[in-house]
């Protein structure tokens, strides 16, 4: 679609932005829907985030993803914020709302929830009464753990971290939202992937350009019965989803994730459903 005077922005704030497959997502999506929008990347230093979050109203863009190093920091400089956003302690998409005759009001999600939820739909027979293991407790890891108490019945979550102490504090705050299921931190080397149902790799271990390593090196704790999910997207398969399912385990990589809290973002700004087949075919 061509870029004209009512063409509304739609934008990433973060710090690098380059490595950003944003716009390869949602310009395809927004020429095939026929949206009058285009999405670029910014890069936004931390002392001019606030400068950048006004100049979204002032400019009266469409929204804007919100990526490392300012999805905490960006929380007290909207409008307001989704339950989900409150929750997890961080916002990745700003919904700009209004019209031009008035002050735009920025209404902030986090929508790496309902991505990280939407490949495992499929699976909720498997998770309901099982237990999951999270490797990680960082930034990451947050929405993965409030997506799978707030989506699914486990029996037992358990969140292992090399620090432990971050492990449980992380397991305190979320206990809230664990209901019926029993939630637990422990060292990272003592993580009982074996009995678990539900693997997810929540760190950047394995990413490029350091696709040769792991998070787990005991291959063989994986089995058939089992799901593996790393939230690495790059490469498309790492070598933990490789040995994952060389040994019977259903595979989930890290691009199923990003495309689910695209589309997710996508449905906010423009009350269309993404294309996810166009989306792929583009990526």
């Amino acid at each position: 679609m061509p870029i004209d005077a009512q063409t509304r922005l739609v934008t990433l704030l973060g710090f690098p932005v380059e490595h950003s497959l944003s716009p390869a997502l949602h310009n395809p999506a927004f020429d095939a829907e026929g949206v009058n929008a285009a999405y670029v990347a910014t890069p936004v230093r931390r002392e001019d985030l606030a400068a950048a979050v006004n100049g979204l109203r002032a400019m009266h863009f469409l929204g804007a993803n919100v990526t490392i190093p300012h999805k905490q920091a960006v929380l007290p400089l909207l409008d307001k914020v989704s339950e989900t956003a409150e929750a997890v302690g961080a916002v990745n998409t700003i919904v700009c709302e209004g019209t031009g005759d008035e002050p735009l009001h920025l209404r902030g999600d986090n929508t790496d929830v309902a991505g990280f939820v939407m490949p495992l739909t499929d699976h909720a027979d498997t998770l309901d009464a099982g237990s999951a293991t999270v490797l990680g407790a960082g930034g990451a890891a947050r929405a993965v753990v409030y997506g799978l108490l707030t989506q699914f019945d486990l029996d037992r979550l358990t969140i292992a971290a090399r620090r432990p102490a971050q492990a449980e504090s992380l397991a305190r705050e979320f206990a809230p939202w664990a209901r019926d299921t029993a939630i637990a931190a422990t060292a990272f080397a003592e993580a009982p992937v074996r009995a678990s149902r539900l693997v997810v790799n929540a760190t950047p271990v394995g990413m490029q350009p350091d696709d040769g390593e792991t998070p787990w090196k005991e291959a063989n704790d994986f089995s058939s019965g089992q799901i593996v999910y790393d939230l690495v997207y790059a490469p498309r398969e790492t070598r933990l989803l490789r040995e994952a399912a060389e040994r019977g385990a259903t595979a989930i990589g890290g691009l199923e994730m990003l495309i689910g809290q695209a589309a997710d973002a996508f449905r906010q700004w423009t009350g269309r459903e993404m294309p996810a087949a166009i989306v792929r075919a583009a990526l």
